[in-house]
């Protein structure tokens, strides 16, 4: 029997491109996502047989939605050997702006309780059988905060520090707990970005250089190596250096702006 993935956000982007990795590994696919016709269109499009996928619909955000798509997957296909919490969304925001504070709580709602609650439901089932991966995609963002980038940042500071938490509270259980931080990907995510972004990664190269840090059992890995470089010396950095460096740097788009 074949291993199965269960891979949130997998309509477009990285999630997409880990899921036509995974399949070339020979797992079966739990697919999940908002736009679900997508999802059809881009499986039929690569010839992926339909016997060895099957799509749910759930929106992150929403925790009953997602826990339900984890439910279903377990009753259709069972206990998943990889969860990949995937889905996440990317806002500017400005703190003086009223109603920038609830595009903050709409990117914690979906990039962390909907990181959790994708974990959720599969815990259990996990611990019992003595195996399984959790993993969460967290961000080279998450490392430093970025001005412009505070909702986002800091949704991406907690996933690291929430995966590693949950790693320390399942090793004893067999599950494992892995964090993949990208760097820039080329994804409609990225590409409205105004603003360099330095070693930028085709999404299908991205995509492998996960599935080798999945399969090996890596705790932690930023996704290329040159951008965790990148990131530990902008940790090295002074605060006074640091906010020097991203003086003047263009701000993230918030979502009114086109």
């Amino acid at each position: 029997m074949s291993k199965l993935i269960f891979i949130t956000g997998a309509s477009s982007g990285i999630g997409q491109a880990l899921a036509w990795r995974f399949h070339q590994a020979g797992y079966s696919l739990a697919l999940v996502a908002r736009r679900t016709q997508e999802i059809e269109n881009w499986a039929k499009a690569q010839g992926i047989s339909a016997s060895s996928y099957q799509i749910y619909s759930a929106d992150v955000a929403v925790t009953d939605s997602i826990v339900a798509a984890a439910r279903q997957c377990i009753e259709r296909q069972g206990v998943p050997d990889v969860v990949i919490a995937n889905a996440g969304i990317s806002i500017g925001m400005d703190t003086a702006v009223r109603e920038d504070l609830d595009v903050m709580a709409q990117v914690f709602a979906t990039n962390n309780i909907g990181l959790a609650a994708t974990f959720h439901p599969f815990i259990n089932a996990m611990a019992q059988r003595g195996s399984g991966k959790l993993v969460g995609v967290g961000s080279v963002a998450g490392i430093r905060g970025l001005p412009g980038h505070g909702a986002y940042s800091a949704s991406k500071a907690a996933v690291i520090s929430y995966c590693e938490a949950l790693r320390g509270e399942l090793r004893s259980e067999g599950v494992q707990v892995l964090t993949i931080c990208p760097g820039y990907i080329d994804t409609p995510l990225t590409q409205k970005n105004r603003y360099s972004m330095p070693f930028l990664m085709q999404p299908q190269d991205f995509a492998d250089k996960a599935f080798a840090a999945i399969e090996g059992g890596a705790s932690y890995r930023v996704i290329p190596w040159q951008m965790g470089v990148v990131a530990k010396l902008l940790r090295l950095l002074p605060n006074g250096l640091f906010d020097k460096v991203l003086s003047g740097r263009p701000r993230k788009r918030r979502s009114n702006e086109a």
